[in-house]
């Protein structure tokens, strides 16, 4: 399935596997002055590299917040230890995907697996949280894009961000709730907060990049770090923003589906009722003139999605 070079190299995380807070792979620093607890989280897909490289790279600076309280996490571990350069998809998840178990039924609930028994060791600590990261890469080689969920709060949180150029605000996916919607974080009327970047394609160089620049700014903007330490690491600022509002996602219905042409993300499809996929036989068709296609997958599976289906606004 992978069409895409390994760029990056997979970093060593075991040093960090005791952590300082009684849950493996999780450090926090405590200023002991005002200010918010902010978490970044990495490997939440055990592929996805970029996040892991930025978490490391910050433990090796010596990271220490100047006020509030700082976590950083790496998610689904025994995902990616399961790591191959060989086939770099197949360390995605172990039994199920550790984005889609982040509501109240799911994680009370009796199912089992690897992933829950993470979420559910986690959940206490995501509960304390005040802002959140969740660092991400794409399937394919699709522009960075911030995804802000259905909140007003989080789209005016990666604004005042400025980057990357593109932020997607959707409802997730049938398969499951993602963390980034977990519990207040999806509540508008909640100051707690929460973003999810996809930070390019899983293995390409820049995707490293991207991830420690939003991680760096992000810190900045809760006053967690100063500009002394962030500012040699910036990459520059888009020159604008562009907000798209997913109206639909396509969930797969049947056995087979297939994209009719070989789409990586962000192409706007002119007309209205252009077929851009078939679901077992039926057409599935563009909604409406200057159709922006969000991330399609690669996983073509029934109850996943398919891509998602935006405006530019």
């Amino acid at each position: 399935m992978n069409s895409y070079p390994v760029e990056l190299e997979a970093p060593d995380i075991r040093p960090y596997r005791a952590g300082n807070c009684g849950i493996e792979y999780v450090t926090s620093f405590d200023s002991g002055k005002t200010g918010p607890h902010l978490m970044l989280a990495a490997l939440t897909h055990g592929n996805e590299l970029c996040g892991a490289i930025a978490l490391d790279w910050l433990l090796r600076e010596g990271v220490q917040p100047i006020a509030g309280r700082l976590t950083l996490a790496f998610m689904n571990v025994a995902a990616y230890a399961r790591f191959d350069r060989a086939n770099p998809s197949a360390s995605r998840c172990v039994d199920e995907d550790f984005n889609r178990v982040w509501n109240t039924e799911t994680l009370d609930g009796a199912r089992d697996s690897v992933e829950l028994r993470r979420a559910r060791e986690l959940r206490l600590l995501i509960d304390s949280v005040d802002a959140l990261l969740d660092i991400h890469s794409m399937q394919h080689a699709t522009p960075p894009l911030m995804i802000c969920g259905m909140t007003r709060k989080a789209r005016e949180l990666a604004l005042r961000l400025g980057t990357p150029a593109y932020l997607v605000c959707d409802a997730g996916h049938a398969a499951g709730r993602r963390m980034r919607d977990y519990g207040a974080f999806a509540d508008d009327a909640s100051p707690k907060n929460a973003l999810l970047i996809e930070c390019g394609q899983h293995w390409e160089r820049a995707s490293a990049t991207v991830a420690i620049d939003a991680m760096l700014r992000f810190l900045l903007h809760f006053g967690a770090i100063g500009r002394e330490f962030a500012a040699p690491h910036l990459a520059p600022l888009p020159a604008a923003q562009r907000v798209v509002e997913v109206t639909q996602a396509v969930t797969i219905a049947g056995d087979d589906f297939q994209f009719a042409a070989p789409y990586v993300g962000m192409e706007v499809i002119a007309r209205e009722g252009s077929v851009i996929g078939h679901d077992g036989g039926r057409p599935v068709a563009t909604p409406y003139d200057n159709c922006v296609l969000i991330m399609p997958s690669m996983r073509l599976r029934k109850g996943e999605t398919a891509v998602r289906l935006g405006r530019i606004v």
